[in-house]
């Protein structure tokens, strides 16, 4: 039985990523042609970094999503920090309120999004892809940020207070440190939803603009070239790399909660 549950469970990971090491393996071929081996080369990731779109295309990406997930982090710790002092009833609503756009379909948000940053008269481009992804990043960071922030305990930052502390030293000492977590996963998740997104970009993006999703559908519809199987292998290392850090993040929360259970002697 045990053998048959492992058999069932390496079929379902060899279903899920074999077309991704297929796609690997390709990046490393010297042949332009799929399916056919021809040796090993680094050639098309010298080609990719050559390429001044890609290149372009990348470093707005990588602004693009630091930026709107440390704006959409800000963001989601003052508001959950506004939502523990509300009413149950006032708290459930809100939550229920951002909870709506992570069940909402990514082409509807891109298209109200886009009529309204036209509606404001404002011009399609960098600045609205910033604005977009700080809209679609926040019901997650808020994901992150408010349990720990509801089940925060009160004393000790009333008992800063009482010793002496400002209210922005007992902020900054008191309640950073224990939400430290929390603000560290809101930002990795709202990294990787900003560069993993393609539709809401697409809809707000305007011309001259362009960001890794975008460039590579325009790369595609010009036809498959080596290159991309290069920037897709880059772009799954770098998801490794951030679940990677999510995943230490999480223990780093482990052991601080049970560290504090340890302290309080429970």
């Amino acid at each position: 039985m045990a053998k048959g549950k492992k058999l069932y469970l390496g079929l379902v990971v060899l279903f899920m990523y074999a077309p991704i090491a297929v796609l690997i393996a390709q990046s490393f071929n010297a042949s332009r042609y799929r399916g056919h081996w021809t040796g090993f080369t680094w050639d098309w990731y010298i080609a990719l970094f050559a390429n001044k779109d890609i290149v372009n295309a990348f470093l707005n990406t990588l602004s693009i999503g630091v930026l709107s997930a440390s704006l959409a982090t800000l963001l989601a710790l003052v508001t959950a920090l506004g939502l523990r002092r509300m009413g149950s009833h006032g708290r459930i609503f809100f939550r229920g309120l951002a909870n709506i756009p992570l069940l909402n379909a990514d082409i509807v948000t891109g298209i109200s999004l886009m009529l309204l940053f036209l509606g404001l008269g404002l011009r399609l481009g960098y600045d609205t892809i910033l604005m977009a992804h700080v809209v679609i990043n926040l019901p997650y960071a808020m994901l992150c940020i408010l349990p720990q922030v509801l089940s925060m305990d009160r004393v000790c930052y009333e008992a800063a207070l009482d010793l002496g502390a400002t209210p922005l030293q007992a902020f900054r000492k008191v309640i950073l440190p224990e939400l430290r977590p929390g603000i560290m996963a809101a930002f990795l998740l709202s990294f990787a939803m900003s560069a993993d997104d393609f539709i809401v970009t697409y809809f707000t993006k305007g011309a001259g603009i362009e960001t890794l999703t975008t460039e590579i559908y325009a790369e595609i519809k010009l036809g498959i070239h080596p290159e991309m199987y290069a920037l897709s292998t880059l772009f799954f290392v770098a998801v490794i790399v951030l679940v990677t850090l999510l995943l230490f993040n999480y223990r780093m929360i482990r052991r601080y909660r049970k560290a504090e259970k340890r302290e309080a002697g429970v």
